[in-house]
């Protein structure tokens, strides 16, 4: 593991709550309003009052379309017109497709090699074309970053943006318009967009919120850089079954927000991610992916943590590889 840091100079303009409502207006007609649901079975296993909020059920299988079609939308004409380029291990793939092809916006897609099949031919589904590297041995940035200069494309990154951000905290927000102010709400973090975009719709919607990130043990690189002040880094990416939680650290944009709006961060074992994908599919009947799963999985080792309270969970995706899925469930 490496560690660097990020000085004030470095630092980008950061999103605000306002950024998020406005997203919230820009993507109403395009994103679902996903649903929110409740298990009795769930609160008497952790004592508290838990609300579901069902990212999967999203337009692409994960909430990864709200930042896309927010970014996209926001490009000038020509911008439009030269295309997007971005990288992405499967749920932004899918989402920047998406959004390019309701946009009239070409997409190129940079995904590793051992990208889920499903994500993958769902990409290519879309109309975007995608470009495999190996992630062992290749930069996804740099591929990204050369054909950016090559086509005069826009990069859209899967976290590391405002917009992306922005847009992604409309999830919490629409928990927040429904269900109203809570006690906690936790959301799984890889690069932290969703998280950073959670906790800035709670500083708007439900101030008193505590906001936790939860990641794998594996992949803890944001939980380090949470608690030490020091961005951390995990080169390369880590080996988890929460294939949308490898992002090797926080980003720019997305750690400051971290730091300074997110309450606590936790982390789960891989074991305990099975658990709680097999509650969410045999309980809830909801098909939730290891990396949407990672959130319940921290309430479920901790239950005792957040007795009595009002829980929001963000599962944030369910587009699963399904014999893998099928397989950790057996085990």
């Amino acid at each position: 593991m490496t560690d660097t840091v990020q000085t004030d100079a470095d630092a980008p303009a950061l999103p605000t709550p306002d950024d998020v409502l406005a997203a919230a207006e820009r993507i109403a007609g395009q994103a679902h309003r996903t649903p929110v649901l409740t298990s009795r079975t769930l609160d008497a296993l952790v004592g508290a009052t838990v609300l579901v909020k069902c990212e999967a059920y999203q337009r692409g299988g994960a909430f990864k379309f709200r930042g896309a079609y927010n970014a996209l939308s926001r490009l000038t004409a020509a911008e439009r017109e030269r295309g997007v380029v971005a990288f992405s291990s499967g749920n932004h793939a899918q989402a920047v497709a998406l959004a390019g092809a309701i946009l009239g916006v070409p997409v190129l897609v940079v995904m590793p090699e051992d990208a889920p099949a499903s994500k993958t031919a769902a990409t290519r589904g879309y109309g975007a074309e995608v470009v495999l590297y190996d992630r062992a041995g290749e930069s996804r940035e740099e591929i990204a970053g050369r054909l950016q200069a090559e086509r005069g494309m826009t990069l859209v990154p899967p976290y590391d943006h405002a917009d992306v951000v922005a847009g992604q905290g409309t999830a919490a927000l629409e928990l927040f318009r429904e269900m109203g102010p809570l006690d906690a709400l936790l959301v799984p973090c890889g690069g932290g967009g969703l998280l950073s975009g959670s906790a800035l719709a709670a500083q708007h919607a439900s101030p008193g919120c505590r906001v936790i990130g939860v990641e794998p043990e594996r992949a803890d690189d944001a939980t380090r850089s949470f608690r030490t002040g020091t961005l951390h880094t995990r080169q390369p990416g880590p080996d988890t079954i929460a294939d949308g939680l490898r992002t090797p650290s926080l980003g720019r944009i997305t750690f400051p927000l971290v730091r300074e709006l997110v309450a606590e961060m936790h982390t789960v074992t891989e074991d305990a991610i099975v658990e709680a994908m097999r509650f969410l599919w045999t309980r809830m009947k909801v098909v939730a992916e290891p990396s949407g799963a990672v959130p319940l999985a921290a309430l479920m080792a901790d239950p005792a943590a957040l007795r009595g309270a009002r829980v929001g969970i963000i599962v944030s995706g369910g587009n699963v590889d399904l014999a893998a899925a099928c397989a950790l469930l057996a085990r």
